[in-house]
């Protein structure tokens, strides 16, 4: 198999992590250099024990030519409003880009700068290609950016797309419930997110303020052929990662839980990372865990005419850096399933 050439901006959060580790155990690619402002000059095994003996790579700093030279693809891992600045100077030298922020998921700079800041290379929000390969997958093969998925929008979308798609729900009055692991909120220090805080203790946060929302609304109302407004609410919960989203959608007619899921698994016939539960079945966050899986159920309820769809992923699997080497898979030429494979990681 040809090896190709990825180096990764911003290797040293949670995400960045998680995509050196499936890298490294990726097939038909070498990771070449890893960049860190934090640690820059210190080696990746030494900052993160775990890939000791798997990588003798040192971090280098943001700006280090070998981020760029000779390489097929960059990943960008940095902060929001932080990726805008560099992605532009890399598309010039012939690099493509998968970025894992949310600088290029918008397709209004207004609307970016309603829940983010002004964008600095609007020009580049019309080529960027969100990338959720389940809606998207012949742009993301042709494309030179992609713009990777929120981990709540990857849930939600997810759990959506068939039903509006095929008119079994209507568009408005969609409430989405999510709950997730600590590691969704980065890995800094905030007393908020230390032990004693999270521990035994479940809360909801940016509650109808949410920056995730935006990104929701945008790709179900492409979906759904109007404008879409949703009611989100997160929940932070005393996990280390995982997502599990209910979402309820009034139905327009009085479907059955069986009609909801042969709606949901023909939708998702050729998805190699979707699987639909059986009747009776719900998702849990442990059986998709360190995988690029998503895993989803469905509840119709004659009583109040709603659809309750649940959706499970890993929150920095396939909620980034997995759906991000899926992405890029793509864009290399490659099978969207190669070095994605893994069984969920023992509860």
């Amino acid at each position: 198999m040809a090896e190709f050439k990825v180096t990764v901006i911003g290797g040293s959060g949670y995400t960045g992590i998680e995509l050196i580790r499936i890298l490294l155990s990726h097939p038909a690619v070498r990771l070449s250099a890893v960049s860190s402002s934090q640690y820059t000059g210190q080696a990746v095994s030494s900052v993160f024990a775990s890939l000791a003996g798997r990588s003798d790579l040192t971090f280098v700093g943001h700006d280090d030519p070998s981020l760029s030279r000779e390489v097929d693809l960059i990943f960008t891992a940095v902060p929001h409003q932080k990726a805008m600045a560099r992605v532009p100077s890399l598309l010039e030298g012939g690099r493509k880009v998968i970025d894992l922020s949310a600088d290029f998921r918008f397709d209004d700079a207004a609307l970016y700068a309603q829940w983010y800041q002004d964008h600095t290379a609007p020009e580049l929000l019309a080529e960027a290609v969100y990338g959720l390969p389940e809606l998207y997958r012949d742009r993301i093969k042709a494309a030179r950016l992609v713009a990777n998925p929120g981990c709540y929008p990857t849930s939600v979308i997810l759990a959506l797309a068939p039903l509006l798609t095929a008119g079994v729900v209507f568009p408005g009055n969609i409430i989405a419930d999510s709950k997730s692991g600590v590691t969704g909120a980065g890995r800094k220090a905030d007393v908020d997110l230390s032990f004693c805080e999270v521990n035994d203790s479940i809360k909801a946060y940016a509650v109808a303020t949410h920056r995730h929302t935006p990104e929701i609304e945008q790709e179900i109302s492409k979906l759904a052929g109007a404008p879409v407004t949703v009611s989100f609410t997160p929940h932070l919960t005393p996990m280390s990662r995982g997502i599990l989203s209910t979402v309820y959608a009034n139905m327009t007619g009085q479907s059955t839980t069986d009609e909801l899921l042969g709606v949901m698994a023909e939708f998702y016939a050729d998805a190699p990372f979707v699987q639909v539960l059986p009747a009776g079945r719900l998702p849990r966050t442990q059986d998709v865990r360190g995988t690029n899986f998503c895993h989803l159920g469905a509840v119709a309820d004659p009583r109040t005419n709603r659809a309750v769809v649940v959706s499970a992923i890993d929150n920095l699997c396939r909620g980034a850096s997995g759906m991000a080497v899926a992405n890029m898979n793509l864009m290399l030429g490659l099978e969207e399933t190669t070095g994605l494979m893994d069984v969920a990681l023992a509860p």
